[in-house]
């Protein structure tokens, strides 16, 4: 019994050592935010700005020190590759999202970026497994998009009026 404690509480320095700790609370630069639009990747980002931060969001774009706008939310389907009688064996899924941040007055707090991930997916006969398969992958990237943009807004900087 004593050596699995011991054994217990090595790991537990080890991990300490390493530089391991769980995500805690975010601190987005703003305290107030305005996320307008009714996308499921919008959804879950008020979400996860609820659930991580100290960050209000509000309903009027002119109660918010900052407002997140999204240009452009698109899903693809590439075609990778093809077998040798044409079918296509291969596909690529991107997920892309155009958006900025700004404060409703003129300054900038994220200059429009873009973000984009992709997701090979085979295709073979099972086309109903594939298209849950499909779907599962989309709801991946949004989720892995929602944390990528929530690193965006934690890093924002209010920009000079030009």
């Amino acid at each position: 019994m004593r050596r699995h404690f011991l054994a217990l509480l090595l790991a537990a320095f080890a991990a300490a050592a390493c530089g391991f700790q769980l995500r805690g609370e975010t601190t987005l630069p703003f305290s107030t935010l305005h996320v307008p639009g009714n996308s499921p990747l919008l959804a879950e980002l008020r979400r996860s700005i609820r659930a991580g931060t100290p960050t209000r969001l509000v309903d009027e774009p002119a109660r918010a020190e900052a407002v997140f706008e999204v240009a452009n939310e698109s899903r693809e389907k590439v075609i990778l590759t093809l077998d040798t009688s044409g079918r296509v064996r291969e596909f690529q899924l991107r997920y892309r999202v155009t958006f900025r941040v700004h404060d409703g007055k003129g300054q900038t707090w994220l200059a429009p970026g873009e973000i984009v991930l992709t997701r090979d997916i085979s295709f073979g006969e099972e086309v109903l497994a594939k298209e849950s398969e499909e779907a599962l992958l989309y709801r991946d990237m949004q989720t892995d998009m929602v944390q990528q943009i929530m690193r965006r807004l934690a890093a924002a900087r209010l920009s000079p009026l030009a």
